[in-house]
């Protein structure tokens, strides 16, 4: 994910979230966000297949970060870009690979998923299933309420 200039034309390959703050893209390179990425989105063989109807609108963001944390996530995310930034004649499929990310780039998500990790709780995660869990229980806490509004003739018919 990345920052392009307002003269992009985005074709129907590529997704983009206008007016996106450091917050917003903080948390979407997140390990976090990447968890949910890898368990929810389609495949194209064996691409990933990012959709805003399926990955990103049921993403749950975090509910109540602070302003300090929310400054710290936008923090933490301009020095991944600035660490990008150092390697301009790098695609971020050369600044991704697991054989030769730059070890600033490295320490840069370290920090930031720590950033993006505290908006949600005060306990680190350890493992992708452990976030992909987590993403799952508030996923269903966010719904339920809207499904108590749901005409009945809407639900599934197992209720």
């Amino acid at each position: 994910m990345a920052y392009l200039p307002a003269t992009t034309i985005c074709s129907n390959t590529i997704q983009f979230v206008p007016n996106a703050t450091n917050f917003h893209f903080g948390v979407l390179v997140s390990s976090l966000h990447m968890s949910w990425i890898r368990v929810v989105c389609g495949r194209l063989k064996s691409d990933l297949r990012y959709s805003n109807s399926l990955v990103y609108n049921n993403f749950p963001w975090p509910q109540s970060p602070t302003e300090k944390q929310t400054l710290a996530v936008e923090t933490k995310a301009q020095a991944v870009l600035d660490a990008r930034a150092k390697y301009p004649e790098s695609s971020l499929a050369d600044l991704y690979d697991p054989l030769t990310m730059p070890p600033a780039l490295q320490k840069a998500h370290t920090e930031l998923d720590k950033a993006v990790e505290a908006c949600y709780r005060k306990a680190a995660f350890h493992t992708d299933r452990e976030r992909v869990e987590f993403l799952f229980v508030l996923y269903e806490q966010l719904i339920t309420p809207l499904l108590a509004v749901l005409p009945k003739s809407k639900r599934k018919k197992s209720e």
